[in-house]
């Protein structure tokens, strides 16, 4: 069993004795927390919302969530089956002290977890994160009484977005209407089999070829977006069926993108293209994090705009955006953050956006990333036990490569001069993840080869 405590919120695996995975108990404790950390951020407004994915455990983790908040005097707008973007979303529609949305993104059936917003339906930063786990750590909070126990209402926030979604001006309803494009999806059988349809026929998409679309949970492959996961919708595009793939994860934040014959677009490309359009019609600047591809500096001096590289985690990017003034920002794993919309990553944007600007080109989506700055990523990991030290990995690293480029920010980035190599220990997992880019794949493969051979002696 796992269990995971972050600034970002708990996350872990199913069961177990308390303290060792995610069980009623640690969900109690963690949630009366983070209500005590806004009922102080936020004196006065006793409103959470709450959403989920479609993962099994779901149903169990939101009757005790809900139950903990209304037992500590909130009233909890619980807004069901609900992808991450919506939950955030409805956290400013409801102007609520905060939100709490129960998923655990791209980990198998087994994980779940409570992502934690503050009142802008954005995640919460160092302080307030650290906030929480104090609080949780000393069970520092007091229930309500009686009288003053809170309440809960459901309501359904996906046609808002849709609609937040329609009403953007570089969303081209028009121009994908007249395109008639048939379009493969698959929904991992989460929440982006209710949201992905909705978004689509709201911009006049007809032919729509569902995979995976029912909301139950039973993913049927691993749910990250990965090209080794996407066998069946990539076999699909292969025979012609359709004109561009979508493959979402179990949330809703991250956007694959599948090209008319099969071959992966390339989830770092994900951001790439969209912020290609939007600089076409906003010329300005953009923000990605230390682990995304370069391919997106490229096209933002290309359009005239400065870009700025983040520490990884939403937060991080989100608050760089915020201070350089950037258009259009993200990660490289397809999370595309527009402001014009709201600071979240949102795969229903993203999709909006990419076909709008394909429904202006002439081209098909292999022809569209053929047109891109070309670089190759390779991502790796780096199992950790419980007594790995960490630090001293990375801090033996920086040392071997002091006569190259490094920066210590987020971890370890070292930038070589036909390609770059980032450690950094991940928030969400044991391991260190490695990621590298250059050229070729060959060349990004074996600069990570050489720092994980070094890293494990």
């Amino acid at each position: 069993m796992s269990l995971v405590k972050s600034i970002s919120g708990i996350r872990g695996t199913i069961g177990g004795r308390v303290g060792e995975g995610l069980n009623p108990v640690d969900i109690v404790r963690f949630t009366a927390a983070y209500a005590t950390q806004r009922r102080a951020a936020m004196p006065g407004n006793n409103k959470i919302v709450v959403g989920r994915d479609a993962r099994l455990s779901g149903p169990m983790v939101e009757q005790i969530v809900c139950g903990t908040l209304t037992g500590m005097g909130y009233n909890v707008v619980n807004i069901g089956l609900a992808t991450t973007p919506t939950t955030e979303l409805a956290v400013t529609g409801e102007q609520a002290a905060g939100g709490i949305i129960l998923t655990a993104s791209h980990n198998p059936k087994q994980w779940n977890a409570l992502k934690l917003l503050n009142e802008k339906g954005e995640f919460l930063n160092d302080a307030e994160g650290k906030g929480v786990l104090a609080i949780a750590e000393a069970e520092d909070f007091r229930f309500a009484e009686v009288d003053e126990l809170g309440s809960m209402e459901h309501k359904d926030y996906l046609p808002y977005h849709v609609e937040q979604v329609m009403r953007l001006a570089l969303v081209d309803k028009a121009a994908i209407e007249k395109r008639h494009f048939t379009v493969a999806i698959d929904c991992v059988n989460s929440v982006g089999g209710l949201a992905i349809p909705a978004i689509l026929h709201a911009l006049g998409v007809e032919n729509i070829i569902e995979l995976n679309c029912t909301p139950n949970g039973r993913f049927p492959h691993n749910p990250e977006p990965l090209p080794q996961h996407l066998t069946e919708i990539s076999e699909l595009l292969k025979s012609g069926k359709a004109d561009v793939g979508f493959v979402v994860d179990p949330d809703v934040d991250r956007l694959a993108i599948i090209c008319e014959n099969g071959e992966m677009f390339g989830e770092e490309y994900t951001l790439v293209s969209v912020a290609d359009y939007v600089l076409r019609h906003t010329p300005g600047n953009t923000v990605s994090n230390m682990s995304s591809t370069r391919a997106l500096s490229d096209v933002t001096k290309a359009h005239g705009g400065m870009y700025s590289a983040s520490a990884v985690g939403e937060v991080n990017v989100v608050a760089e955006m915020k201070r350089v003034g950037a258009v259009i920002g993200g990660e490289g794993n397809g999370g595309v953050i527009y402001p014009e919309c709201h600071y979240g990553r949102d795969a229903l944007v993203g999709i909006a956006l990419f076909l709008s600007h394909l429904a202006h080109i002439d081209m098909k989506v292999s022809e569209l990333r053929r047109t891109l700055p070309d670089y190759c990523i390779s991502k790796n990991r780096i199992d950790l036990t419980p007594d790995t030290d960490v630090d001293a990995i990375l801090a033996h690293v920086k040392e071997v490569y002091r006569n190259e480029r490094v920066n210590d920010r987020d971890g370890v980035k070292i930038d070589f001069e036909d390609g770059w190599v980032h450690l950094r220990k991940s928030n969400t997992e044991p391991i260190i993840r490695v990621y590298s880019e250059a050229a070729t794949m060959e060349r990004a493969d074996s600069l990570a080869k050489e720092v994980m051979a070094m890293v494990r002696g």
